[in-house]
C-alpha cells in the first residue's frame, strides 16, 4: 500500500466533507461547514492510497509561534495503518518550516496524540501580551485554547493538549 500525502485541493473537499461527517455522527469531531471547508482549503492536507482520499488534518495558525491541528481523521476501514501518523507528520513538519514552536490540539485521541509527543495542558500557554490579542479573535479554536468560559462547559468532553516543536 502507497500513501501520498499532498497539499488539498478544492476538488479534495468533498471528500473532505464526508470524512469529517462520518465522525462528526460519532461526536469524535466537530462538524464543519462546507464553506468554512473551502475557506480554508489551503490548511488542510489529505492522504491518498491508490488515488483515493482517505485522510486529512490541517493546520491553523493562532500567533507567531502557535498553532492548532485540526481535523485529522482516517476513514475507517484505513485505521490501524498508520496513515494518521502520516498526516499528522505532515502538519507537525510543516508547522516546523513555517516557523510555529507550538502545536495545540482538542482532541478525544490521547493516545494518538501523546504518541507524538503532545501532553495535556491546563489554562493558556502563552504570555499575557499574546493572550491580550488573541482574546480579539473570533476563532473558535483559539477560544478553546484559551479556555475561554465562552466555550464552557466543553460540551464534546475532549482533551486540550499541547506539543513544543
Amino acid at each position: 500500500m502507497s500513501v501520498v500525502v499532498r497539499a488539498a485541493k478544492t476538488s479534495d473537499i468533498k471528500k473532505i466533507r464526508k470524512i469529517v461527517d462520518s465522525f462528526a455522527e460519532q461526536r469524535r469531531l466537530l462538524s464543519k461547514e462546507t464553506v468554512t471547508l473551502y475557506e480554508g482549503v489551503q490548511e488542510f492536507i489529505v492522504a491518498e492510497v491508490d488515488g483515493e482520499v482517505v485522510g486529512c488534518g490541517a493546520l491553523h495558525v493562532l500567533w507567531e509561534d502557535l498553532a492548532e491541528v485540526r481535523t485529522v481523521a482516517v476513514v475507517e476501514s484505513m485505521h490501524g495503518k498508520g496513515i494518521g501518523h502520516e498526516v499528522l507528520e505532515n502538519i507537525l513538519n510543516r508547522a516546523k518550516e513555517i516557523g510555529v514552536k507550538k502545536v495545540f490540539c482538542l482532541t478525544f485521541e490521547t493516545k494518538f496524540f501523546g504518541a507524538h509527543g503532545f501532553t495535556e495542558i491546563q489554562g493558556a500557554p502563552v504570555e499575557p501580551d499574546v493572550y491580550a490579542q488573541l482574546l480579539r479573535s473570533y476563532d473558535e479554536g483559539i477560544a478553546e485554547f484559551l479556555d475561554l468560559e465562552s466555550v464552557k462547559p466543553n460540551t464534546l468532553g475532549n482533551t486540550r493538549m499541547l506539543k513544543i516543536l
